[in-house]
Order: C-alpha cells, then structure tokens, then sequence
C-alpha cells in the first residue's frame, strides 16, 4: 500500500523540477494528481508519462480565476481534494540595486499571492469535507536572508502558514510549510549563477546541494497522514545551512 493512496493532490509548478519529482512520487505512493503549471508542453508530456492517475492544467498561480478552474477540474476528474503543494515559484539573479519594480511584482504576484490565492480558494473544499494537507514550498530563505524579493515572499509564505493553519485547523485541515536549500532544479540554473551555486555549496554543512527527490520525501510526509498531527509546522531540509 502507498502512503497516498486514495488521495487527490494538487501540485503547482509541476511540470519540471521539486514538483515534478512530487508529482511522480505521490503517484507512486498512490496519490491521483493534477499537475499544474504555466508551461502547457512540459506539462503534458509529464502527465501522459504518470497515465491516468495524472492530468495536467495550464494555470497562472496568480490569477484566481485561474484557480476556480483547477479546483472545478480536478473535482469533475478525481472527486475531490485532499492535498495541495503550493510550489510554483520564481527568483531572479539580481541584487536590490538592480531588480526593478516590475521584477519585484512578477515574484510577489507568483510566490505570496499565488500561494494565498491555492490555500485561499481550495481550504474551502477542505473545510467542506472536514479533513485536508496544504504543504506550502517556502525556502531556507523563509527563515534567514537572501536575495530580495525571493526572501521577502518566502517570509511571507512562512507566515501565511501559521495563520493559515491557525484558522483551519477547528476544521481538520492542516497547513504547513517545506523549506529547501539549495537544490538541483531549473530555477538555480539561470545564466550567471553557476559560480555563485558552486561556491554557496562549499558552504552547506553536508557539502553538496540536494536532489529534488530528497525534497519530496519530505512533501511526502508532511502531505500525508503520516504528519496527521503537524500543522503550523516548519519543515527545513536544507543541509544543515538554517543550523549554522
């Protein structure tokens, strides 16, 4: 038996990266999930690779339309919904002289808003059915500095658990947050950060950045019954960088 069987998930930013290695180990536990993200091919092609426990949705975090969607969608394929994995995010390899107005929105509007917007409009589905996981991705930098705007938001996702967590938890839903270091994905690999990856690994007390995989065996754990008596949590995997 898998640690989600039965289960309905929602996973954002799924089409590659953290919550592509989520999708494809909540499956493997079991789990039904609807794959969302911005990049429709990448998207679909990894949904027709998991089959029919799998679809995927073309959605913009940042729109709450955009969420009413995935929420009616997923319930008219799998029924209902027990988890969602508020992943999408983004930064920028820019310093505060050099991010622009525009640059801070862009992350505002997909890290904070798109996180509220997920655990906004699917807590209602979860406080109907009186039982619920929303696992929100924030970072190392959701607990110690970083570049701005990436850390400003992922504080914010930090905080917007607690309070999240505090309000459903009458109802049996539970809200918790995941807070990776430095990991193998897309994200850390735009142009000019290579040398900057490189020399913060030197850095990290395990001496080496993590695979997406370790990841989500925490999401895992902390999504599934497992956890049952965790909310309001923070949950670091980050090599030992936040002991330091």
């Amino acid at each position: 038996m898998g640690k989600l069987d039965g289960k309905v998930a929602i996973i954002t930013g799924a089409a590659q990266g953290m919550g592509a290695a989520h999708a494809k180990l909540f499956v493997k536990e079991g789990a039904k999930v609807v794959i969302t993200d911005v990049k429709e091919a990448e998207g679909t092609q990894l949904a027709q690779e998991l089959g029919d426990a799998a679809i995927f949705i073309q959605h913009d975090v940042s729109s709450a339309a955009d969420w009413q969607k995935v929420v009616d969608q997923t319930k008219a394929t799998f029924g209902r919904i027990d988890i969602l994995v508020n992943n999408a995010g983004i930064t920028f390899a820019k310093g505060l002289q050099d991010i622009s107005e525009e640059d801070y929105i862009k992350i505002f509007k997909i890290n904070q808003l798109g996180t509220f917007l997920g655990v906004k409009t699917v807590a209602k589905e979860m406080v109907a059915q009186h039982a619920g996981s929303i696992v929100n991705i924030s970072s190392l930098n959701g607990l110690v500095g970083g570049a701005v705007g990436y850390t400003d938001t992922k504080f914010a996702v930090r905080g917007m658990t607690k309070a999240a967590a505090l309000e459903l938890a009458p109802s049996g839903v539970r809200v918790n947050s995941v807070h990776p270091g430095v990991i193998e994905t897309p994200m850390i690999s735009q142009p000019g950060t290579e040398e900057a990856v490189k020399q913060f690994a030197k850095a990290i007390p395990l001496r080496r950045i993590a695979k997406p995989e370790e990841v989500s065996k925490l999401v895992l754990f902390v999504a599934s019954d497992d956890a049952s008596y965790a909310t309001g949590s923070e949950f670091v995997v980050d090599g030992g960088m936040s002991a330091q």
